[in-house]
């Protein structure tokens, strides 16, 4: 009976739609405090969490089950959303304008959103599980931006799959710079730069070129 309960609609919202909504709460809460410039994953609280998306301690449990499952989650969020609106940018854009489309995406939202950029790219966020998330997204991106360069006419090559990983690596410390305020460049200029780096992936060596064996 209790479950048949909590399954019914309350206000018109079903039940899923309510868990969803408070999960999102949480996640938005937990973007504020870890985006803040104090912001310490170290210091961070489930009752903080809670206190942020005005939510009592048993919603949080119901979506999480730990703060270090929180953490991943509250990262997760926020890379599949930037994942998204990049691929789609780059999509609508002409091949030739493609790489700046995409560059043009990620420095925008950032931009937009300080809390987005200490969240993926600041060195001050050193906890563990952030440290895994950022290997891991930089994974996924180092992926599409080979599939992207194969669109383009790059050969399945080491010498392209190495690229793609160091253009990342290098679009990352690149990103950390600037929010760190170690690079004077606008946003513009920071975008012309990036793209201008990643273009080097649709010109690789010739074939035979220091390429190695991939057998």
């Amino acid at each position: 009976m209790a479950d048949m309960a909590q399954a019914r609609p309350y206000r018109g919202v079903d039940a899923a739609d309510r868990l969803a909504g408070r999960r999102r709460r949480l996640l938005e809460a937990g973007l504020e405090l870890l985006g803040t410039p104090d912001g310490d994953p170290a210091e961070l609280t489930v009752r903080a969490i809670c206190a942020q998306a005005g939510l009592g301690l048993r919603y949080f449990y119901e979506s999480f089950s730990d703060k270090d499952d929180f953490l991943a989650a509250v990262y997760d969020a926020v890379v599949a959303d930037i994942a998204a609106t990049t691929q789609a940018a780059v999509a609508a854009a002409p091949p030739d304008q493609q790489a700046r489309a995409g560059m043009a995406n990620i420095v925008r939202t950032i931009s937009a959103d300080n809390r987005v950029g200490r969240l993926l790219f600041s060195v001050e966020l050193s906890n563990a599980v952030i440290v895994r998330k950022r290997a891991e997204s930089s994974a996924l991106f180092a992926g599409l931006l080979f599939a992207h360069a194969e669109a383009l006419g790059a050969p399945d090559t080491e010498w392209v799959r190495a690229a793609s990983h160091f253009a990342v690596g290098g679009v990352g410390q690149t990103i950390s710079a600037w929010l760190s305020g170690d690079l004077k460049l606008s946003a513009e200029q920071l975008i012309d730069h990036l793209a201008a780096t990643l273009e080097v992936l649709t010109d690789p060596p010739r074939a035979g070129d220091n390429e190695p064996d991939r057998r």
